[in-house]
């Protein structure tokens, strides 16, 4: 039997790669003669960059600024593919919400400078095609960092330089576009991401993803204020409307300043099924095995799971989700999706139990799932 195994990363426990490695581990013993193809999967936040490489591209490591603008080492790929190189950057890498050092800064003085330092650096090293997963970021700046380093300039009402910050944002009257590096004009960038927020509003990075950042509940609106300032000078410069496009509030914005890049906004995980060759994978395939930290109703709104059971069934390919819980509520819906529901526990078992054994817990799911599909296989070769 062929069986393709394509999980996200169970989040707080295992990265996707990990997750393939312990299923992979079971299936050798519930069903030893199976061929395995791990085809680890991610949405475009935190992990997207190692879903990605563990099957194609390169690692690579640049020094940049980190959201409070202390020098850090981020990691990002190059993939080889028939319309040239391309860069896969991981926001989470530069100004992750994980990072302690950028963390401890205010939310106000935090930017997203160090991503168009690395956009920089790789145009420098003639890469013209980017792929930027948008998950996990600290920052709320609108991307006025990322344009900033990029050569736009921010200035307030006396022509005095602001910084590219929230707390620049609120005193921001001029945006400059006249020294934009001009091979940005030859750049194709795609932001990779599920969120489909506009920039500002009571649906915006601010409302939203705000508080999870450290944004007080009584400094949202100064700081959505800041952002539609922002907004509508950089929207006047760059000559492009797109604030209220879905995904610019994605990242504390970063998906509004991509865009006035002219970035398109694609699912993560369809463009992770695609760089890592899903779909070759499935043809062909007898089973395939996805999963998550959590799966539910939000699994159903193209989470990766999601993804990857719609390119097996298109297949004829059976799916089974094995994710760390499954919400019994949901499982009605799921059920329609996925051929087989597997939560980790073997019994009652604590969040903190199930994350620190998720590893072995997967390896007995695969184990079981592995024995099934013996059986199923040799019915099925019977005359």
């Amino acid at each position: 039997m062929r069986i393709v195994l394509a999980p996200d990363s169970f989040k707080g426990s295992l990265d996707a790669p990990a997750v393939c490695d312990a299923l992979a581990r079971g299936l050798a013993r519930g069903l030893p003669d199976a061929q395995v193809l791990a085809r680890p999967m991610a949405d475009g936040g935190e992990g997207t960059l190692d879903a990605i490489l563990r099957v194609a591209g390169e690692r690579h490591r640049a020094k940049v600024s980190g959201a409070a603008g202390d020098a850090l080492d981020a990691c990002y790929g190059l993939v080889d593919r028939p319309e040239g190189r391309t860069a896969i950057v991981e926001v989470a890498q530069v100004v992750g919400i994980t990072d302690p050092a950028g963390m401890r800064a205010d939310v106000s003085q935090r930017s997203t400078r160090g991503l168009g330092e690395l956009v920089a650096l790789l145009l420098d090293a003639g890469v013209r095609r980017f792929m930027v997963g948008l998950g996990g970021s600290s920052t709320n700046d609108g991307g006025s960092g990322l344009i900033a380093a990029l050569g736009a300039r921010l200035f307030d009402a006396g022509g005095a330089p602001v910084a590219a910050t929230p707390a620049g944002l609120a005193r921001i009257a001029h945006v400059d576009v006249s020294r934009l590096d001009p091979r940005l004009a030859s750049c194709d960038f795609a932001i990779m991401s599920d969120v489909n927020n506009p920039l500002t509003g009571a649906m915006g990075a601010s409302a939203i993803f705000g508080p999870q950042k450290g944004v007080r509940p009584d400094e949202i609106s100064a700081f959505d204020a800041s952002l539609a300032r922002f907004a509508a000078l950089a929207e006047s410069a760059f000559g492009r409307c797109v604030a209220d496009k879905p995904g610019a509030g994605a990242a504390g914005g970063l998906g509004f300043a991509f865009q006035l890049l002219g970035s398109s906004v694609r699912s993560g995980a369809e463009v992770v099924a695609e760089l890592t060759g899903l779909d070759a994978a499935l043809d062909g395939a007898d089973w395939a095995i996805t999963g998550e930290g959590r799966s539910d109703r939000q699994t159903l709104l193209s989470k990766a799971p999601f993804i990857v059971a719609s390119h097996a069934r298109a297949r004829g390919v059976p799916v089974t989700l094995v994710s760390g819980a499954v919400d019994a509520d949901a499982l009605p819906e799921l059920g329609r999706h996925f051929d087989g529901c597997f939560a980790l526990p073997n019994g009652p078992m604590t969040l903190e139990a199930c994350i620190a054994n998720a590893a072995a817990l997967l390896e007995v799911r695969g184990t079981q799932i592995g024995r099934l599909a013996a059986v199923w296989n040799n019915r099925r070769a019977r005359p």
